[in-house]
């Protein structure tokens, strides 16, 4: 398949580690270190209402005399993440995150914007590249 047919999904991290948004950002820095990803989907309900990443925690961690374990996620999480579907181009998805300085895509269901199946982050496209470059 040539690079202008690639599909996101085919790159993607599947079935992303999440995080409700009433849970401690201590308890989400626990579950990055643990699963070794530096971003969670944040849900509210089953619905997804943002995403937290350890810069994020990094951040609220700088401000002197705060315990993150009384920070809740949704006090310090991104909301309405980008999010596309498993079928967008490769090609799109990677520029628009360049052009716009996003990090990661969330990828849902094609026919359920709260249905996350994925996770598309620059360590995947630079998988991606090397790959296709290869």
């Amino acid at each position: 398949m040539s690079t202008s047919q690639q599909r996101v999904g085919e790159w993607m991290t599947g079935q992303p580690h999440t995080i409700g948004d009433d849970q401690s950002l201590a308890e989400a820095r626990e579950r990055m270190h643990h699963w070794q990803v530096r971003h969670l989907p944040v849900l509210h309900g089953g619905h997804l209402v943002g995403i937290v990443s350890d810069r994020d925690i990094a951040l609220v961690e700088s401000i002197p005399s705060v315990d993150i374990a009384s920070v809740r996620v949704e006090e310090a999480m991104t909301q309405e993440p980008w999010t596309v579907g498993a079928g967008a181009s490769l090609r799109e998805v990677a520029t628009h995150m360049a052009e716009q300085r996003i990090g990661t895509a969330i990828i849902v269901a094609d026919d359920n914007e709260d249905s996350v199946v994925g996770v598309f982050t620059t360590t995947d496209a630079l998988r991606a590249l090397a790959q296709l470059c290869a």
